[in-house]
């Protein structure tokens, strides 16, 4: 059976264009902002439509960072005059200047009639402000349309633009009885294509995937998006020694600029840290966190001020664990296949729980066929 991508898992579009709802048009609107997908980080996804006396005129998203805003390529695609129309958008238009005008300028210029929004802006600094300036131009604005949806589309720029924190997503392949490799280490392949296909898609969605330096001893992963079309996401690793060898995948030539090695401040005096840098590789030293580990936190704030809005990671069980244990896994993936391993390598092996009060909660939010595998997808209680 095919999968859904993670962003299928809740949006559809249907019904009459010309006919259309206010939860019709947010649809497509929503399905339009899915086009910016690895193209606009750090800001969000946004699509707009224009509509007028129950006829599509106009429709736009934001195709990449620094490039025009959802609403003005709406306008600019406008098939007649956009005076009196309603424009849909799933995210509350800009009142500010940044790298383009304020949204609100152009709308209320182009005597625009109603505006219905998805959600509003979760940027504190200026949440509201935008429906504020409409509203006191005489437009009418309704918000709230199709919120929840809204708000999953843009959860990564949610959580960066509130906390300065990158959203994170852990991803496994397992077994039923949650094993990601056998007694002996073999984890290729536990799961089918499908699911595959399915994880190379969400890469495509993130900033960047982050494996351990046992992940690239044992697997040697590309990490890249070679079995869907999108851009290839960063590649983040964590080698507290500088263990991994220098004719690893992860550095393969061609996007050097584009991976990132963390390892222990000590490490950066070795020769290695010298040849990846010549090479091209990011290398930057992460302290040290919580016994050997090197510090999550303090990777997190450094990729952070890099505009990496959100990551997965992909292995191993003790980066899952570690992740996990400091509660910083806002979103899990598991991709189970229909077969036992025993006593093989667990997904979360290293974790600690002493008692089922303090055990990490998530809820679910879907659970679908993938293949010969099934696709969980839980995110953290609050």
């Amino acid at each position: 059976m095919p999968c859904r991508t993670p962003q299928h898992i809740i949006f559809s579009l249907d019904g009459d264009e010309s006919n259309m709802t206010d939860e019709q048009a947010m649809r497509r609107a929503l399905d339009l902002a899915l086009k910016g997908t690895g193209m606009v980080s750090p800001n969000p996804r946004v699509g707009a439509i224009l509509v007028h006396n129950g006829e599509l005129i106009g429709e736009g998203w934001h195709r990449e960072f620094g490039s025009a805003h959802a609403e003005v390529e709406a306008i600019r695609s406008a098939s007649r005059s956009v005076e009196g129309a309603t424009l849909y958008v799933n995210l509350e238009p800009c009142n500010h200047f940044g790298k383009t005008p304020p949204c609100t300028n152009l709308i209320i210029e182009k005597k625009i009639k109603r505006v219905v929004i998805g959600m509003t802006d979760p940027n504190p600094e200026i949440s509201g402000q935008g429906i504020a300036q409409l509203e006191a131009a005489g437009i009418e604005v309704t918000t709230g349309v199709l919120e929840e949806e809204s708000q999953w589309m843009n959860r990564f720029f949610t959580k960066y633009i509130t906390t300065g924190q990158p959203y994170i997503i852990a991803k496994a392949a397992q077994s039923l009885d949650g094993c990601i490799a056998t007694v002996y280490g073999q984890s290729k392949w536990i799961t089918g294509e499908e699911s595959r296909k399915v994880t190379h898609a969400i890469r495509a969605e993130v900033d960047a995937v982050l494996v351990g330096a046992v992940t690239v001893a044992k697997d040697d992963p590309e990490l890249t998006v070679r079995h869907v079309e999108g851009r290839n996401p960063k590649r983040i690793i964590l080698d507290s020694d500088l263990a991994s060898s220098l004719k690893s995948k992860v550095f393969s030539e061609g996007d050097r600029h584009n991976t990132f090695v963390f390892c222990s401040p000590a490490a950066m005096a070795k020769q290695k840290a010298t040849a990846l840098k010549i090479s091209g590789v990011n290398v930057f030293p992460a302290g040290s966190g919580t016994g050997d580990y090197l510090s999550l936190r303090a990777i997190l704030e450094q990729l952070a001020s890099k505009n990496v809005t959100s990551i997965m990671i992909e292995g191993g069980a003790r980066v899952f664990s570690s992740f996990a244990q400091e509660n910083l896994i806002d979103e899990l993936h598991l991709f189970i296949a229909p077969i036992l391993m025993g006593s093989g390598l667990h997904t979360f092996s290293s974790l600690s729980t002493p008692s089922l009060q303090i055990a990490k909660k998530f809820t679910f939010k879907s659970l679908t066929p993938c293949g010969i595998d099934m696709h969980a997808v839980a995110v953290r209680r609050q």
